[in-house]
């Protein structure tokens, strides 16, 4: 019987083995296939999750590109009367040049009421600027116009329908008259320079961009008291925040001679300031401090409709970022006391159209502190006065100086 279990038994089938090396196999694949699967799905969700990050980061990025898009308001009346005048405005000389003018308004209707009196809604430029940007964009030259400069307003249409006439005034009623677009003819008529944009800056929208960068440092010989202008200082380097950086642009009887004239000077200086602060902490380059900026700058905007989306303004300051500071030079036209009322301004001439002359055709100025410019005045005098047999050496036309400073200058130590 032991034989017959044996035979029986037989030898060990190879059949079983395979099957059971089929089963281990078998379960070797699906405990791979396991984990290809648990890595596939955790890939899938990453996906999904950047996906989604994407996607609300992008939905956020153009929530914020219209909200600053919407904060630009467009000034489409400007444009209109400018295209009726078009035959008499002056061309542009150099392509890719471009000349900008800045205007400060000084209504004091809605949040402005503090600041004064409210005459009916009314309004004069309190500072207009003809900012010129070099073709190459290599540098940028910012001409202040006084306010009370003597000069011709055009016939201009009023908001209500009625025309004006043309007259003999201060350069700040054009304003007054026929909001920008008489600003615009007067100023090309003025100085034969094409305005190829426009942007109105309110008085808010100021204090704002001054405070999304922390405030603009300044120096002061003497400490300032100004209840009219909300502004207490004491003397010395100090930063300013939105509230006095206002007031300390718009004083003008209590700081130095209490003259226009020093009063421009001081806004040069401090958006010469203001400029280095957002090049020198990065601000252009940092998002997280740029946006505030943006939100300010763009909320206290109006512009003609060639500047009104934010892509043509980052097109304009994509231009402008390179300029070194010291290259971003402030000016006032050459002015003096107007013969027949001391209060107001006339042009020196040949010198003023000299300076329009260079801006139009995109040649460069150069500007020194006032003090330097007499000194140096004083000095090439004397030299002109003294006997001499030494010969004038011939060469190119030297670039023409002007008082004013640059943006990298640090007033403190001038």
């Amino acid at each position: 019987m032991d034989a017959d279990v044996s035979e029986s038994a037989g030898p060990p089938d190879d059949s079983d083995d395979s099957a059971a090396g089929g089963n281990e196999s078998r379960s070797g694949n699906g405990s791979g296939a396991s984990a290809a699967g648990h890595r596939h799905r955790w890939l899938r969700w990453t996906a999904l999750g950047a996906s989604f990050v994407v996607l609300v980061a992008a939905g956020v990025g153009w929530w914020l590109y219209r909200k600053l898009d919407g904060n630009i308001r467009t000034d489409t009346s400007a444009a209109a009367e400018l295209k009726l005048y078009e035959r008499e405005r002056p061309a542009s000389v150099v392509r890719e040049a471009e000349n900008i003018l800045l205007i400060g308004s000084d209504s004091r209707a809605g949040d402005n009421r503090k600041y004064g009196r409210d005459d009916g809604g009314s309004q004069r430029s309190d500072t207009t600027i003809l900012l010129h940007l070099a073709a190459d964009r290599k540098s940028v030259t910012a001409m202040s116009l006084p306010r009370d400069l003597m000069v011709w307003i055009p016939v201009c249409h009023r908001a209500d329908g009625t025309t004006t006439k043309k007259q003999f005034a201060q350069f700040n009623w054009a304003f007054e008259f026929g909001g920008t677009a008489c600003t615009i003819r007067t100023v090309e008529k003025m100085t034969g320079v094409r305005i190829d944009h426009h942007m109105v800056v309110d008085f808010n929208g100021f204090k704002d961009m001054v405070d999304a960068v922390d405030g603009v440092e300044v120096c002061l010989k003497k400490p300032v008291d100004d209840p009219d202008a909300h502004l207490k200082l004491r003397a010395g380097r100090q930063t300013l925040d939105g509230e006095q950086a206002l007031g300390y642009v718009r004083a003008r009887k209590s700081i130095g001679n209490g003259s226009d004239t020093e009063r421009m000077d001081r806004q040069q200086q401090f958006l010469g300031a203001l400029v280095n602060k957002v090049q020198s902490d990065g601000v252009l380059l940092n998002p997280t401090r740029l946006y505030p900026v943006l939100d300010a700058a763009t909320k206290a905007l109006t512009t003609d409709p060639g500047l009104d989306s934010l892509k043509d303004l980052y097109e304009l300051v994509r231009g402008m970022r390179d300029v070194p500071t010291d290259k971003v030079q402030f000016l006032t036209v050459p002015r003096q006391p107007y013969a027949a009322n001391r209060n107001r301004d006339e042009l020196v001439q040949p010198d003023a159209n000299r300076l329009f002359k260079r801006l139009r055709d995109d040649d460069p100025v150069a500007v020194v502190p006032a003090d330097r410019l007499r000194h140096d005045d004083e000095k090439n005098n004397g030299k002109n006065n003294a006997a001499t047999d030494t010969p004038v050496a011939s060469g190119p036309t030297p670039t023409p100086t002007y008082s004013g400073n640059n943006a990298a200058a640090d007033l403190c130590k001038q």
